[in-house]
């Protein structure tokens, strides 16, 4: 019998990455997504591929309705995407964002437990907020508002972070946490809002680069297949966590849009708007605990990806 995994958020950016790998690697994937931030494109080549072997659920994970449907299988494995991620998004769903990282939570841990299968939280790095210790390890126990406008993300992961944990505490629920640094790569939307994704579309089409602030915070972003990667190990191994999952190839934002503008060859110039509330300064991951405990590391290197990225872009910009 094959094994069976359920992903929640698996029509987003990242989630659907998870499903096509699962599928390649010849795993039963059921996919719960309401849509609201991720797309039936991102997934819908997956029921070719897969045929019966990949199921998707559209349904708000918070309420139980996707618990009938995806309750008549088996699974070894759930691994617990769904979120709002970007800035605009959560910014403009606080309260879907709150609910999907208390409820949905809630109801994919006590989903899972049922199931007798291994549960995987996707938490994020904004748990260190903006980080007062560099770069961030896992001891460290963060620097976040609780009633500033990111704090609806925020504190829904440090809740889920809590309660994923008493479960594990209390019940020996069988858990992992990775902290997710910042991603990239192909099917993220254009018009998602997040640094790199801005800068590319903003190149490709001629127009200024915002950089918010003066550009001198940092960023680490990770290629989506090697965070895809870094979930698989921790899926596979029996690591609780928290465990730091990006690449600790730290550069600022304002070097970023640089390379940005440098690979496309585009003549867009650098405009400076003033740095939002509560925005991190210094975000890179220490990775030493991933590569000990789950020997992962990323592979691909920032001006490699980028190249990946855009060319992935340039035929996609019509999602905006």
């Amino acid at each position: 019998m094959s094994s069976r995994a359920l992903v929640t958020g698996g029509a987003g950016f990242i989630g659907s990455h998870l499903c096509a790998k699962l599928l390649e690697d010849e795993w039963s994937v059921v996919c719960v997504d309401d849509l609201s931030t991720g797309s039936s494109s991102n997934v819908s080549h997956l029921e070719h591929i897969g045929g019966d072997s990949f199921l998707p659920i559209i349904s708000d994970l918070s309420k139980p309705e996707w618990i009938s449907t995806a309750g008549r299988y088996d699974y070894d494995i759930v691994y617990h995407l769904a979120s709002a991620a970007s800035p605009p998004d959560y910014l403009a769903m606080p309260l879907e964002t709150l609910s999907v990282g208390s409820t949905g939570t809630l109801l994919s841990l006590e989903f899972a437990y049922e199931h007798e299968a291994r549960f995987v939280y996707t938490s994020t790095s904004e748990v260190y907020g903006d980080p007062l210790i560099h770069p961030q390890v896992e001891s460290y126990w963060g620097n976040v508002n609780p009633v500033g406008p990111r704090s609806v993300y925020d504190e829904a992961k440090r809740f889920s972070e809590a309660l994923t944990m008493a479960r594990h505490r209390k019940l020996g629920q069988n858990v992992g946490i990775a902290r997710l640094f910042n991603t990239y790569g192909p099917r993220m939307r254009p018009g998602d809002g997040r640094v790199l994704s801005n800068f590319v579309v903003q190149a490709l089409t001629g127009k200024p680069l915002t950089v918010y602030g003066d550009g001198s915070q940092t960023r680490s972003p990770c290629y989506v297949s090697d965070m895809v990667d870094g979930l698989l190990s921790l899926g596979r191994s029996d690591m609780t966590g928290p465990v730091n999952l990006g690449n600790p190839q730290e550069a600022t934002v304002l070097e970023l849009a640089h390379m940005v503008i440098e690979i496309i060859g585009s003549e867009s110039s650098v405009e400076f708007l003033p740095l939002p509330e509560d925005d991190p300064k210094r975000r890179c991951p220490d990775i030493s605990l991933a590569r000990e405990r789950l020997g992962w590391q990323p592979l691909v290197d920032l001006h490699t990806g980028l190249e990946m990225f855009i060319d992935w872009m340039k035929g996609n910009l019509d999602g905006e």
